[in-house]
């Protein structure tokens, strides 16, 4: 049996105002080439299926028309659940035509997915509130597995019954994923173990959040879910929310984190980002194996000290999304910025960094004798670093000022 682990689309996420959209149609449609080359049985996708709780038309087209290809007519299974950005509701809303082909949307905590059986063969045998286990067309043995999707405080106090403190959480998910593992999971299938939270192994590094990631799970301090919580019988951990590609832990199972697929913000340029591929025998973990993507744009940082370097660099990179740092000792002109965007369409950011360190302090009262020229130069450096204003700005104050004399 072949399982395709991936997570984190984020259909529909801009970079700043740069829509995302086209690459992101260009890399499920490699993803779905991936399923088709390598002849997986079925698919996870563990959260963040959107990027906010009410996509666009065309995010929510792309979305169903990629799982619908990804189901091959339902004789693959296609197993979607919620993240922290997707709106359980909504993930939920189309289940009776999805089923259909085979597409399992988990919107809750304590969702429980009825029987049924796909023209292509692709039957649920057994369920449970969070547990599923499916026969395929092409194996030998069943495919189990827990889903637990994205649960924030209100969700979980409302569907699995649990009060707010600090190790309330992984208590309650530890006992919930136990007790079914004990209930369901054997030798005689392939079981997984589905999750879109943040996990870390107990008293290990903490991972990092992409930089404009919403919290996840704060409830009081059981921020995350340790690697020790998850049952010994699950042979695969498949986790959706952190973008970077990593295997947290390998016990009790291989938990991984198989990354977004388009680096989205600039804490994530220059990763390379997967899929895992899953090759699983009757009661064991065979092998898993990252695949690269190579489609949608790569996100670049550097840092210049003249604008002549930017752009010669810039000339190399025509393909990518650019944040410049520029340091210098000037205030960075508009004319350096118009430069700079001429010459390259997929700047999202310009920093200006002054090199002096040296803050301004203001050590005694203002002295109104000076002109207003003086003291709007006085007032610029203390908001940036000590540096003057540039003569450009400073024309632009004069004429602003000659105009309201002359008003």
């Amino acid at each position: 049996m072949k399982i395709l682990h991936t997570a984190d689309w984020h259909i529909g996420k801009r970079l700043d105002n740069y829509s995302r959209l086209e690459e992101q149609r260009l890399v499920l449609d490699e993803i779905c080439e991936i399923a088709e080359r390598e002849n997986v049985d079925a698919i996870i996708v563990a959260g963040d299926l959107f990027d906010n709780f009410n996509p666009s038309s065309e995010a929510t087209e792309l979305l169903y028309s990629t799982l619908h290809r990804l189901s091959a007519n339902g004789t693959r299974a296609v197993i979607a659940i919620a993240g922290n950005h997707d709106s359980p509701e909504r993930i939920q809303v189309p289940d009776a035509l999805a089923k259909v082909c085979g597409i399992l949307f988990v919107g809750f905590p304590n969702t429980e997915i009825k029987p049924f059986c796909t023209q292509g063969k692709v039957e649920i045998v057994r369920t449970a509130k969070g547990f599923i286990e499916l026969t395929l067309p092409n194996a030998d043995f069943p495919l189990r597995i827990l889903h637990t999707p994205y649960a924030n405080e209100q969700r979980l106090r409302t569907f699995l019954g649990i009060e707010e403190s600090e190790e309330a959480l992984r208590v309650h998910l530890q006992n919930h994923w136990q007790e079914l593992a004990d209930l369901y999971l054997d030798d005689k299938g392939f079981n997984l173990l589905a999750t879109h939270l943040f996990v870390m192994q107990n008293g290990g590094p903490m991972p990092e959040e992409p930089d404009d990631e919403r919290p996840i799970l704060h409830i009081g301090g059981a921020q995350a879910i340790y690697t020790e919580n998850f049952p010994a019988q699950v042979h695969y951990i498949a986790l959706g929310h952190l973008h970077r590609y990593q295997v947290v832990d390998k016990n009790p199972a291989p938990a991984i984190y198989s990354s977004s697929p388009l680096a989205y913000s600039f804490s994530e340029a220059n990763q390379t980002k997967y899929v895992v591929l899953i090759e699983a025998e009757t009661g064991k973990l065979a092998s898993y194996r990252p695949i690269e993507l190579t489609k949608g744009k790569k996100l670049r940082r550097k840092s210049f000290h003249s604008i002549d370097e930017a752009i010669t660099w810039l000339g190399g990179h025509t393909d990518d999304l650019i944040e410049l740092t520029i340091i210098s000792d000037n205030y960075l002109e508009a004319a350096d910025k118009k430069r700079l965007t001429e010459a390259h369409s997929g700047i999202i950011q310009i920093i200006p960094q002054i090199k002096r360190s040296e803050v301004a302090e203001a050590t005694s009262e203002i002295d109104l004798s000076l002109s207003i020229e003086k003291l709007f130069g006085e007032y610029f450096k203390t908001r940036n670093k000590g540096q003057e204003p540039s003569e450009g700005l400073m024309e632009v104050f004069r004429e602003v000022l000659g105009t309201e004399e002359e008003s």
